[in-house]
């Protein structure tokens, strides 16, 4: 390895233009479609990696047709079959005990093998699935422990820059680096008391230093090491620490090796500032720094000045939203940047994270009107907004005047539109602050819910949604194409409740619900039937492994026109004399898991929505329905990624759920539930939303909630999630029992309630009614336990 003095310091061409990632799904959803051949055994696995690497191609195809040169490392190497987390910890052998059988000789998993990480495989569970930052992707969460062997045992990333290289493409290799890696990870169960994944950085790095060497020996001029862990400061290590374990990084990555022994490197830093790491990597070896500038600050004068000896790739093209970039105000950046920097500024344009954020072609949406689709940029169009603004850079904004006139136009457009602004909406709000949204006090909602209710000890109930099955989905493509009437489609999801509750009678479930097949997902549904929202009709966008969702556009002032739930569960409710629950989406929730207006704070818009639910809740109540669900699964998510600006979120976020609940009589219990597992630094937010029970996702953390909850004190309602939706695979009796054996240890039987981590909808029947099945049984010898 060369001394620091050897190192060659010159940096080499970086393209004007480039993305940080591109959408892996496919133009048809190629990868769902693939992932969920192979698993069903309808395909082998030659298959599988046949259509891999098809939807590669295409993808590097796409790109370099929309401007961005295939040659030059401008297209970024980032796909991933499942998830990149996931694939980092198989490129590093962090594989947990558990699977171990499932290696090969040189210490290696198959297909199979990496699927059973994801997806659990028998009694082993898979591994933990959480949000992925602020965002709405999901990620695997790696096991690390202080013996887990950790090298480079996986050459994924060489073979597709050789088969890139093979049809004619050099491209820009992306890994999350190796501190995002370790802060993402968990320590494995029995690691011992103190001991951190962060501990494990010193036997991380060798493994990427030797991947480095192996790139820059096939030709990769650049390779991209994504570290977003940079810009939180919410990890449970302290910041001095993560500061220090990034130096060691830029220290044996960039400075310790030496060019031409490793390619240049690209490190980037999305979904906000790196605030006092900037200075360091501006200090550094690295030659080329990513800048979020949507979602962080053009650097101080001090810092741009210490970046002139680098590539400085700003993003100024959003990643995360629809909306079309505002270009005079992102040239206006990129030439405030430069002058920054100063002479000589090698300064490129990009998004400011991955458009795996975004569907992929406004293009597509020939249902919307054409004005409105006028104002959207999807990923492909956000790649020639990248294109373009390099070129204003380059050749001065004459260049581009038309282009950055039309796109003007399109935003002087959408804020003109008569439904962006509804004084009626407005006036409403306004006089929700005034108002107070205290329910009545616990102990008095208790006593008259369980007068009317009559449940017993660990009441057995689900979240909500059940499998939806081939025959609903073609009775909803058959509305759509107008080859279905509406009251032949409504008598189809009519028999489909019916069989719902029926099943749930059947299988002893204490609380019912009507199954939601109605829905075509948790928020599109609400969306299409209030103004202000708009829906895609292949604005897929991935979720995790195969899943796609289609976020909704929240574009205008937010109005229910009529009630949107209250048909279909007061039909539930009438073929059974066991409580049934009205389901709704919380208004945190409708704005995290769909693209949101940008001209209006978003607490203003959480408000619209809360009382359009406040209205719905009021109805359902009027009907007789004396449990209502308001979902809030995205609260934890969407917490900030800095501590400093944690407490405005929650206070909006708490607020806008108790507006939304404060129509609530004493005897109707409100319902809540949360995904993502890391709780306890939101439980006052939690008890604060005031809510008389709160199921939370908690099976694949192990309950880890529990201590937590018992330390806090909490004293309502809680049902910790007792299996894994996410995971085809059926819990035992035993295990559930034991999961509820545990919980007893934290929380009082009388406040416990049985239920999955989440809704049942992208399970199978089979799945389903074999799991509920031992939850029921398993909660009966718990409460008989009991007596």
């Amino acid at each position: 390895m060369s001394s620091p003095e050897e190192v060659d310091r010159t940096v080499p061409w970086f393209p004007g233009a480039t993305v940080l990632g591109y959408p892996r799904i496919g133009r048809n959803r190629e990868l769902k479609r693939a992932l969920e051949a192979f698993w069903a055994g309808r395909s082998e696995p030659d298959d599988l990696e046949a259509a891999l690497e098809s939807l590669r191609g295409a993808n590097r195809r796409r790109l370099a047709f929309l401007g961005l040169t295939s040659d030059d490392a401008a297209v970024p190497q980032d796909f991933s079959v499942y998830d990149h987390v996931l694939d980092t910890a198989v490129m590093l052998g962090a594989i947990p005990e558990r699977f171990a059988d499932l290696l090969d000789d040189r210490g290696r998993l198959d297909r199979t093998g990496y699927f059973a990480l994801a997806r659990g495989h028998g009694d082993r569970a898979p591994l933990e699935l959480t949000k992925w930052f602020d965002s709405n992707y999901h990620y695997l969460v790696p096991e690390v422990g202080p013996d887990t062997p950790l090298r480079l045992a996986d050459d994924r990333v060489v073979r597709e820059f050789l088969e890139a290289a093979a049809d004619g493409a050099t491209l820009r290799p992306v890994v999350l680096g190796p501190l995002s890696f370790l802060l993402l990870a968990k320590p494995v169960a029995g690691a011992p008391e103190g001991f951190h994944p962060l501990d494990r950085l010193d036997d991380v790095l060798p493994a990427y230093a030797e991947l480095l060497g192996e790139l820059s020996h096939l030709g990769a001029p650049w390779v991209q090491i994504d570290e977003p862990a940079l810009v939180a400061d919410t990890w449970d290590v302290p910041r001095g620490r993560v500061l220090a374990a990034f130096d060691r990084v830029l220290e044996e990555l960039a400075e310790r090796l030496a060019r031409p022994a490793r390619p240049a490197l690209f490190l980037t830093t999305p979904y906000g500032d790196p605030g006092d790491a900037l200075p360091r990597l501006a200090a550094s070896h690295v030659e080329a720094v990513a800048l979020d500038l949507v979602r962080g600050p053009l650097p101080d004068a001090g810092t741009l000045a210490a970046l002139a000896g680098k590539v400085v790739v700003a993003g100024v093209v959003d990643g995360r939203n629809v909306w079309r970039t505002d270009l005079e105000r992102a040239l206006d950046l990129l030439t405030a940047l430069s002058d920054g920097i100063g002479e000589g500024a090698r300064v490129g344009v990009s998004t400011s994270c991955s458009l795996l954020h975004v569907p992929l072609d406004a293009g597509n949406e020939r249902h919307l009107a054409p004005e409105l689709r006028s104002w959207l940029a999807f990923a492909d169009q956000k790649v020639e907004e990248v294109v373009l603004l390099a070129r204003g850079l380059a050749e001065g904004r004459e260049a581009v005047e038309e282009e950055l006139e039309e796109a003007a136009e399109a935003r002087r457009s959408r804020l003109a539109h008569s439904g962006v602004v509804r004084d009626d909406v407005r006036e409403q709000v306004a006089a929700s602050a005034r108002e107070d949204l205290a329910r009545a006090p616990y102990e008095e909602r208790v006593a008259a819910q369980g007068e009317i209710l009559d449940l017993p000890v660990l009441a057995t109930t689900t979240i909500g949604s059940f499998p939806q099955t081939p025959e609903l989905r073609r009775a909803r493509a058959a509305l759509r194409r107008g080859e279905l009437d509406r009251a032949a489609y409504e008598d189809t999801v009519r028999g489909e409740i019916a069989r719902v509750v029926r099943m749930q009678e059947e299988l002893g479930l204490d609380v019912l619900v009507h199954g939601e097949p109605e829905r075509n997902d948790m928020v599109q549904y609400f969306a299409e039937q209030l103004d202000g929202f708009v829906v895609t009709e292949r604005g897929w966008v991935q979720s995790y492994g195969s899943r796609c969702t289609r976020p909704a556009i929240l574009w205008g002032d937010v109005v229910r026109r009529r009630p949107m739930t209250l048909p279909w569960i007061s039909y539930a409710a009438s073929l059974t004399d066991r409580p049934v629950k009205g389901m709704l989406t919380g208004p945190v929730t409708m704005l995290a898991w769909s693209f949101v207006r940008d001209d209006l704070p978003v607490g203003e818009v959480a408000q619209q929505l809360a009382l359009a639910l406040r209205d719905e809740i009021a109805d359902l109540q009027a009907a007789g329905i004396r449990i209502v669900q308001v979902d809030e699964p995205a609260l934890r998510e969407k917490l900030p990624l800095r501590r400093a600006d944690r407490d405005g979120y929650l206070a909006w976020a708490v607020r806008a759920f108790r507006l939304a609940t404060s129509a609530a009589e004493p005897a109707t219990q409100i319902h809540t539930h949360l995904c993502y597992s890391e709780f306890g630094e939101i439980l006052d937010a939690i008890d604060q939303m005031d809510a008389d029970v709160t199921s939370i996702e908690a099976a694949r953390s192990r309950m880890e909630i529990l201590p937590q909850l018992r330390a806090a004190g909490f004293r309502r309602g809680i049902g910790p999630g007792v299996y894994d939706i996410h995971s085809p695979r059926v819990p035992s009796t035993e295990e559930i029992a034991g999961l509820l054996t545990a919980a007893l240890d934290a929380v009082p039987a009388g406040q416990l309630w049985v239920n999955p981590d989440c809704g049942l909808k992208t399970r199978r029947y089979e799945e389903t009614t074999a799991a509920l099945a031992n939850l029921v049984e398993a909660a009966r010898t718990v409460r008989d336990s009991l007596s």
